[in-house]
């Protein structure tokens, strides 16, 4: 079964390391699936936090894309809520004027972080308590088509979203619910499903999504891209060490501990309390693919069947960027990727 396979980076950063070397890990990884064959690389939003160096996603994608090739690169995601609608239209022309045909608009819902933090990206406890989403998307749209959109009479409808000769590049919609997947069918745009945070909501969101599609002058059809966590490595055993990392990380997560990604060693040697154990049941329960080439290739083929995703996008949070890097080298193996560059 062949499907296009991308990357979902968050920038981890690992412990022991900083920001600085997790922002520059990205850049490598970037470049090695561009010559691996992957199809797109997504940079996320996350905020106040000590484990991930995502925070600017727009800037990323304009340092990754300069640095690559060929690859798609994108947003997964920018946090609407937490911007003008705007300053994003404008962001990403100008990123699709630089880099045209090679940039994608992922956009969510969520603020990406905690409340107080929020409070500080918005300026507004207004902005906070509104549930706007909707419009801020239909103000998106509205920039992205030169303030057609806009009804007569509007205040923004002379507005226009420069630079105005560029077009937005394609829209995605990201989601774990069944709200985004309706969102993005209404619209006509694409779906993207977040797996690792929600799985056994999958199937129904995506459905949802390919019954209530509109058909848009951007999408004819619906298009779905599926999000999981995956850990491989030569063989099972070691892809169960590597995993050890990421499953504390989401134990001190979940309860309000976050921290650095621990190593494998620091994971093993962690002494587990009832609750975190609990947490961590919860943890393992469909959220990662972990085990040999072979094996891991069964489960996503396994999942993109089940879940009828159109494009598979890999998340891998493991330990050390050389851990990180031989799991998309492992996976463009075993799904027989090709490189578009020529070897040198």
């Amino acid at each position: 079964m062949a499907f296009p396979l991308s990357v979902l980076d968050l920038s981890m950063i690992d412990s022991g390391s900083n920001s600085t070397q997790a922002l520059y890990n990205t850049i490598k990884l970037a470049q090695l699936a561009d010559r691996l064959g992957f199809t797109r690389y997504w940079l996320a939003e996350h905020h106040n936090t000590n484990m991930l160096a995502s925070s600017s996603p727009e800037i990323m994608i304009g340092h990754v894309a300069q640095a690559t090739e060929h690859i798609r690169v994108g947003s997964g995601g920018v946090m609407l809520p937490n911007h003008s609608p705007l300053r994003v239209a404008e962001s990403f022309r100008v990123l699709e004027a630089l880099h045209p045909g090679r940039i994608d608009l992922g956009i969510g819902r969520a603020p990406g972080t905690d409340p107080k933090t929020a409070l500080a990206l918005r300026r507004s406890r207004d902005a906070m308590n509104a549930d706007d989403f909707p419009e801020q998307l239909a103000e998106l749209r509205a920039f992205a088509n030169a303030g057609d959109e806009f009804p007569e009479g509007h205040p923004f409808r002379s507005v226009k979203a420069t630079p105005d000769d560029v077009e937005l590049p394609p829209l995605w919609l990201l989601g774990s619910s069944d709200f985004s997947a309706q969102a993005a069918a209404l619209l006509g745009v694409g779906f993207s499903f977040a797996h690792h945070i929600n799985p056994n909501f999958a199937v129904p969101a995506i459905s949802l999504y390919r019954t209530a599609f509109e058909p848009s002058e951007h999408l004819k059809e619906p298009k779905v891209i599926l999000t999981t966590t995956v850990v491989c490595a030569e063989t099972d055993e070691e892809a169960e060490d590597l995993s050890a990392s990421m499953a504390l990380a989401w134990v001190r997560l979940r309860s309000g501990k976050p921290a650095p990604l621990p190593s494998p060693e620091e994971a093993k040697a962690h002494v587990y309390s009832a609750f975190e154990q609990q947490i961590l049941r919860e943890y393992h329960n469909r959220r990662q693919m972990v085990g040999r080439p072979e094996v891991v290739r069964e489960r996503l083929i396994n999942l993109v069947e089940e879940t009828e995703a159109d494009e598979l996008m890999i998340s891998a949070m493991i330990y050390g960027y050389e851990n990180r890097a031989r799991t998309y080298e492992l996976l463009a193996k075993a799904f027989d990727l090709k490189s578009p560059i020529p070897a040198k």
